[in-house]
């Protein structure tokens, strides 16, 4: 028999959410089947089986929390069917009468059990996730009963195990005069509503999203700075080349390659923006991976599109359609999400005529897009012309980016899309 592990998905990555089971106790499976499909703070990932055999026991449930590591599940051999049925033999079969303890034995078993004020030698059978909650909630893991067959404890169990305290608290402290019971004049709880509603649990992914949003501006001297783009000469470009450009290199040509060169070319003027704050040192990175912000089903995720200065324009445009695929299907991997250098995020799809993006850190910078609009823009003293203008925004940490060179930056960038055949030439 063996165990169904978490296995370990990179440094950053500690544990995960069962989002589905694809298997049930008594299945027959073969090598490399999937078994379930686990949620982590940045990709979905799905567990196979490394061996052929029987499901014995599913020990973790959906939507449990586990750590990498740990055992969700037990593998035997044996056929599925003759599996089932053992286990419900062994299931009906009466449990032998335990040995009766006199309260002398009991006392004296009891004095002879080591005692320990820590939890984490307490039970040695214990996943690190429940000795963790154990200690945060000032639970003695002894207490706690277990629901895997081999005596493990999982958190899973120290949350029940919580609840069940708490019940049985709040049973014992019950008022018992019917005065006692009158509703008291206090005003209602934030948590109780008068008014049809629908309670959703956060995902795993979206939680992690809220807190790097709220740690990024808790840690870095955020501030944001504007200009705008006149996209005459981007269009005109995309409007002679975009059917060669297709036939050619079987991909579109969008405006995120035009953005992305631009931007490679703003970093090399400007390779504090392309920088990390590390303890009391700058990291100025001399590569260009290019985070790309796509909305997916559960949330922004930021693929890199890498070594971006090597790339040309339909090089790139393949690389954002092959991730904003994948993100979409929800087949990203690690390698596709770590490691960028700098952000470029796209809210004119939605609409978005301006807003200020939040930087995704460690990084320094990231640029907003938003919605082509056309503007009266004064030509000179005397014509005025409708053209398609664009905002664009640059977050960037003020701790080590000064604002004349974030401004400096982002007219780079501006100059560079005006001038689109200039793109060919940055080097």
């Amino acid at each position: 028999m063996s165990d169904i592990l978490v296995p370990a998905m990179g440094e950053s990555i500690t544990e995960g959410t069962i989002s589905k089971w694809l298997v049930k106790e008594g299945d027959s499976v073969g090598q490399g089947d999937v078994l379930l499909e686990l949620e982590t703070d940045k990709v979905n990932l799905e567990i196979s089986a490394e061996e052929a055999g029987v499901v014995q026991k599913i020990l973790r449930q959906e939507g449990e929390t586990v750590s990498i590591g740990e055992a969700v599940g037990l593998i035997g051999s044996g056929s599925g069917n003759a599996a089932a049925s053992a286990g419900e033999a062994a299931a009906t079969k009466a449990p032998e009468a335990p040995p009766v303890a006199t309260p002398a034995s009991a006392a004296a078993e009891k004095a002879a059990q080591p005692i320990s004020s820590n939890n984490d030698v307490g039970n040695q059978t214990a996943s690190p996730s429940a000795r963790k909650l154990a200690r945060e909630r000032g639970i003695d893991l002894e207490q706690v009963q277990g629901k895997d067959p081999l005596g493990r404890v999982f958190q899973g169990d120290v949350k029940t195990h919580t609840n069940s305290a708490e019940v049985a608290r709040a049973a014992s402290t019950a008022p018992a005069s019917p005065a006692a019971n009158k509703p008291a004049a206090s005003s209602p709880s934030p948590t109780e509503y008068s008014k049809p509603v629908e309670r959703q649990r956060m995902s795993r992914r979206r939680a992690t999203i809220a807190k790097r949003l709220v740690e990024a501006q808790q840690t870095a001297a955020m501030l944001t700075t504007f200009n705008e783009v006149d996209m005459t000469a981007i269009l005109d470009v995309r409007k002679r080349r975009k059917d060669k450009f297709k036939e050619k290199h079987d991909v579109g040509l969008g405006f995120m390659s035009f953005f992305t060169k631009a931007v490679v070319g703003a970093l090399k003027q400007f390779p504090t923006v392309n920088a990390e704050i590390n303890g009391d040192d700058i990291v100025l990175k001399k590569y260009y991976d290019i985070g790309i912000a796509v909305s997916a089903k559960e949330g922004l995720v930021v693929p890199v599109v890498r070594d971006a200065d090597r790339l040309g324009f339909a090089e790139i445009e393949k690389s954002i359609a092959d991730l904003a695929g994948k993100a979409r299907s929800n087949s990203l991997s690690l390698a596709d999400l770590q490691g960028g250098t700098f952000t470029i995020t796209n809210g004119g799809i939605f609409g978005s005529l301006l807003s200020t993006p939040i930087l995704n850190t460690p990084q320094v910078g990231i640029l907003g897009m938003h919605k082509i609009q056309l503007r009266p823009i004064a030509i000179d003293e005397e014509r005025m012309e409708n053209r398609p203008m664009m905002y664009i925004a640059l977050s960037y940490d003020h701790r080590i980016i000064d604002g004349s060179e974030a401004v400096r930056f982002l007219v780079t960038v501006k100059e560079l899309l005006e001038d689109p055949e200039s793109l060919l030439l940055e080097g």
